[in-house]
């Protein structure tokens, strides 16, 4: 019998490759600034409302602070974009609104709905437009929400005087300028609402039943 190894077994098998190290993938212009926003809105919708650094966010994003800085000169220009993307939100959905609805009345209850939904969906958002995420921040933030609510309460008014004029008011302007100021008011206390409860009470409980009682 021959000693000489069988030629058909098999043969050692080869150790496996070792596995290649994942390429971590560059974000594209543009990108890491949507990003850094994203991760700020979502650290804004954690309960408790603490105020939020760039070393925490920079944390988060699993970068250096220096990171954000070539994206954004200043924490406040992040909340800049933050409150950026509310109004440009909030006004294209009011002014689609105010295109499609002919009733005056429909208009201005339908502007409102859309402020408070947006919040809804958008929690973090929330805290901005109240203001609790702008405490001790620049001054310019608050300014710049404050006129948010400015331009809300005119749209509010203008189609207010329109009904108001429609059912033959004797003064409809100072009828539509109350209403408008109450409904901007009736808005912030449901944004202070949903906040300040951690996001658990909705913006829109009851929201048709008051607005029934509100617009007339």
């Amino acid at each position: 019998m021959s000693d000489a190894p069988d030629s058909a077994s098999p043969s050692p098998a080869a150790p496996p490759a070792p596995a290649a190290a994942p390429v971590r993938k560059r974000p594209k212009p543009g990108e890491r600034r949507v990003q850094i926003l994203h991760t700020l809105a979502q650290m804004l919708e954690q309960p408790g409302g603490e105020r939020i650094t760039t070393a925490a966010l920079a944390g988060r994003l699993d970068v250096s602070e220096a990171a954000l800085y070539r994206h954004f000169a200043s924490k406040a220009q992040m909340f800049e974009g933050l409150i950026e993307f509310i109004e440009t939100s909030v006004f294209s959905l009011v002014n689609q609104v105010v295109e499609r609805e002919p009733d005056p009345r429909v208009q201005a209850a339908h502007s409102v709905a859309v402020l408070l939904q947006f919040a809804e969906k958008n929690p973090g958002m929330a805290r901005v437009m109240v203001g609790d995420a702008l405490v001790l921040e620049h001054d310019r933030l608050q300014a710049r929400m404050n006129q948010f609510f400015d331009r809300i309460e005119s749209q509010l008014r203008q189609s207010l005087r329109q009904a108001a004029d429609a059912r033959g008011s004797l003064a409809p302007t100072a009828e539509a300028a109350a209403q408008a100021s109450m409904l901007t008011s009736y808005c912030l206390g449901r944004l202070q609402r949903f906040a300040r409860s951690d996001f658990k009470r909705s913006p829109v409980e009851h929201l048709d039943a008051s607005l029934q009682m509100m617009i007339h």
